[in-house]
């Protein structure tokens, strides 16, 4: 099963890595027209569409990836200090009163308007060019499937925390460096350690690399 689990997480990712270089390309859309505009006085007629296209497409497929690596936002100031096991339970009940309706409805109303927009070949009014749009519709129900999928993974994720008192394994990119500052503060006295900080302007990370 854990297998499963990560095989998905690094479906998710490779998702959302690969889409992300999409980043690259709206910076240097975003950087032709504003020289273009400014420098040339010669304003291109697609850059906004594609911009905002590139953005979404952007946004949207990394929902998936971010999911896979907890890394939405949630008011966890209470959140933190619950035992695992409880913080599973609140977990389960969200994703079935709230992330599995929303994503269904996402994904419906998302086919509906993919299918509208395709049906009419649908092109953007918001430019001369006028580029057709439902490509970029299209990935409003795919990105439903892949946020309803990775939403399963970590249902089960929570079952398993119940069960066990302690979260399953997951893949990980990086470290936040909140989490860093809390592990290097707990292995130091907390008078030395104000100390050290009052008196430099390192930070708990650097002060217990070289304690």
């Amino acid at each position: 099963m854990q297998r499963l689990l990560l095989g998905i997480d690094r479906f998710s990712t490779l998702v959302g890595q690969t889409f992300a270089w999409s980043i690259l390309v709206l910076t240097f859309v975003v950087t032709y027209e504003v020289v273009m505009r400014y420098a040339f006085r010669a304003p291109t007629t697609w850059a906004y569409d594609t911009s905002y296209m590139l953005y979404g497409t952007l946004f949207m497929m990394a929902g998936a990836y971010a999911l896979s690596r907890n890394g939405h936002v949630r008011g966890d100031f209470l959140y933190r200090n619950f035992k695992p096991e409880t913080q599973a339970k609140f977990d389960l009940i969200l994703y079935i009163l709230f992330f599995f309706p929303a994503i269904f409805a996402f994904m419906i109303s998302g086919w509906t308007f993919f299918a509208q927009s395709f049906a009419q070949n649908e092109r953007s009014m918001f430019s001369p060019t006028g580029p057709v749009i439902w490509p970029f519709k299209f990935l409003i129900p795919v990105v439903g499937v892949l946020l309803l999928l990775q939403g399963f993974v970590e249902v089960v994720r929570c079952i398993r925390c119940i069960r066990e008192g302690a979260w399953p394994k997951r893949l990980s990119d990086v470290e936040e460096l909140e989490q860093q500052i809390l592990a290097a503060a707990a292995e130091q006295d907390p008078e030395e350690l104000a100390r050290r900080l009052a008196s430099s302007s390192q930070t708990p990370v650097e002060n217990a690399k070289k304690g």
